[in-house]
């Protein structure tokens, strides 16, 4: 099963929520205030084979051409 990623319409907390594909648009209720105005998001990953990305956009996080994490050319 995918984790999803939703938004809480009321109190803006953002969490993860491990549900089936068919499930993944119907309400789910807010881990934090219990609301259920909560909106799924779209989530972005970066994959990578020999260090090359392979999927994903490594320039989005600031390291084009490191892992986007630790990286001396742009200090992150």
């Amino acid at each position: 099963m995918p984790i999803y990623e939703y938004i809480c319409l009321d109190c803006t907390y953002r969490f993860e929520t491990l549900r089936s594909m068919k499930d993944a648009d119907a309400p789910v209720h807010c881990e934090k205030c219990a609301s259920d105005r909560t909106s799924r998001m779209i989530s972005v990953f970066n994959a990578q084979s020999g260090g090359r990305v392979v999927a994903g956009n490594a320039a989005a996080s600031g390291c084009a051409g490191c892992s986007g994490s630790s990286c001396a050319s742009c200090g992150h």
